[in-house]
């Protein structure tokens, strides 16, 4: 047996993998494999607006989809109170402002997907 540590979305699994006596031997090529160009990089996400960006983020905490948007641009909030909530795993998850302040702008739109620690909205 051998065992591997293998990493995924950075998380490390432990896996022992079991060997057995029979290898399959690889058919032999037809012809050489033409090389394979690169994959593009992906594009950078756009930068949230400047200009009604907020000192305070308020980032998603877990990969999931904007089930709602409570809070608007403008409105004043207290520390806990709604601001945005997710939708991961069959489960609504509230994103709460982190402080009191004013909603500077909300960086996110109803059904759209986001990832662990996008920024939601902004908070002044």
């Amino acid at each position: 047996m051998k065992s591997y540590t293998i990493t995924v979305n950075g998380t490390a699994y432990e896996v022992t993998v079991e060997e057995t006596g029979s290898v399959a031997a690889p058919a032999p090529a037809a012809r050489a494999a033409a090389p394979v160009a690169p994959k593009a990089a992906p594009a950078p996400k756009a930068a949230a607006p400047a200009a009604g960006a907020g000192a305070v983020k308020v980032t998603a905490s877990v990969p999931g989809k904007v089930l709602k948007i409570v809070a608007s641009a403008g409105q004043t909030v207290k520390a806990g109170d709604n601001i945005v909530i997710l939708e991961s795993m069959k489960m609504e998850i509230p994103v709460v402002a982190p402080q009191d302040g004013t909603v500077a702008s909300i960086d996110t739109t109803e059904g759209a997907s986001v990832e662990n620690g996008d920024t939601l909205a902004t908070m002044n």
